[in-house]
């Protein structure tokens, strides 16, 4: 008797056995085993992946600029010493022993109205009641510049405690854009490794052995990791980096919307990466690429050009943060600035599910119309049709 029949047989239901426990048990198993190929075509992907040297030293310039960016700026200096308003002789004899341009003003109110006005970084006041003799006022966060600089940290007085700037406002924008940006790109090693596949035709002797959705299951899931094991590290290495730099406040500023940042990244990040699996499946040669990628990488760029160019437009930046490939960062960025209502972020999160559920669904039955058909490109109604063919 062949393997094969006597498979049957075996998983056929024993006499004064039901026909429907057999199936329940033949599903079960049929389930526990799509699983178990999903789990060991994300170990390969992964010990593919981290055995490159491409991967560690694309990782290496990661860390490497971002050590660059914490520490170059206060290597090469600003534009000079900021410029504070001075109240008072004890705050004159205060600055002039520092390498801040001081700025006399007459009263109080004179020195917070040039703080509002943005023409001073911050002021300094004499008060008796201060250990220091000094006590410095400025309009929404601590200025650390002129604080480090005075020979004793003095108390600090925020005109707008509960305000966000507008500088640290369009940062934590720009930040949470590239970074979002930098590994959605990254996502076209996915694309890449299918098309890698189909090119030397392992990828008929893989869908032989393992179902052809458990391969892209696994392969989304393997890349997943890796780029949330990369974004994990770099968050680790970020609060050293910003201390040799002597920017802590930079992290202070960002970290308010790095809580929700954090799902919508790993949603948004997934919900790419089925699409960048299906843009692979639908061509056979690395040069096609491009023709069958550039809607994914136009819906990449969406969210990094959209939040930067529209970050002081309330109007267009709320349309954004609904949008599930663009809301992955206008929604964390409207909730740093503290915008929207507390409602509005579960909406967003619930919207970005809900589009990344029926996402992986369509890729994943484009991936599997179109894996196994070699040669031209592959249009989407043959691989939407081929899904059926068994």
């Amino acid at each position: 008797m062949s393997r094969l029949a006597d498979g049957e047989l075996r998983n056929s239901p024993a006499p004064g056995e039901s026909m429907t426990h057999g199936s329940a048990e033949g599903g079960a198993a049929r389930e526990s085993g799509f699983w178990s190929a999903a789990r060991l075509v994300a170990q390969r992907e992964i010990t593919t992946q981290i055995r490159g040297k491409s991967f560690w030293v694309t990782f290496g310039v990661f860390v490497l600029a971002l050590f660059a960016g914490a520490i170059l700026p206060g290597l090469i200096g600003g534009d000079g010493a900021p410029t504070v308003a001075t109240v008072g002789p004890e705050a004159a004899r205060a600055v002039a022993a520092t390498d801040l341009q001081a700025r006399p003003v007459d009263s109080l109110d004179e020195a917070s109205a040039l703080v509002r006005a943005g023409e001073v970084e911050a002021a300094v006041v004499g008060d008796p009641a201060s250990v220091t003799g000094v006590r410095v006022v400025a309009l929404s966060e601590v200025p650390f510049e002129v604080t480090a600089a005075l020979v004793q940290t003095p108390p600090v007085d925020l005109l707008e405690p509960g305000a966000v700037s507008e500088g640290g406002a369009y940062l934590a924008s720009f930040v949470f854009a590239l970074v979002f940006f930098i590994f959605s790109m990254s996502g076209i090693s996915i694309a890449q490794s299918v098309v890698t596949e189909k090119q030397t035709r392992i990828v008929e002797i893989l869908a032989a052995t393992v179902p052809v959705r458990a391969l892209l299951t696994g392969k989304i899931a393997a890349f997943s990791l890796l780029t949330f094991g990369q974004v994990a590290v770099l968050a680790l290495v970020t609060p050293i980096a910003l201390r040799a730099g002597g920017q802590q406040a930079l992290l202070s500023l960002i970290a308010p919307g790095l809580g929700w940042f954090t799902p919508f990244f790993i949603l948004g990040y997934v919900l790419l990466a089925s699409m960048w699996a299906a843009a692979g499946a639908l061509v056979s040669r690395m040069e096609d690429l491009g023709s069958s990628s550039s809607l994914v990488t136009m819906l990449v760029m969406l969210p990094y050009f959209g939040v930067t160019f529209f970050q002081r437009n309330d109007l267009v930046l709320t349309i954004l943060s609904y949008v599930p490939f663009s809301s992955a960062v206008a929604m964390p960025v409207r909730m740093f600035a503290g915008d929207p209502q507390p409602w509005e972020p579960f909406v967003s999160l619930g919207l970005l599910a809900a589009t990344l559920v029926a996402c992986v669904f369509v890729a994943g039955r484009i991936y599997t119309g179109a894996l196994l058909q070699t040669g031209a490109r592959v249009r989407l109604a043959r691989a939407w049709a081929g899904a059926d063919t068994p």
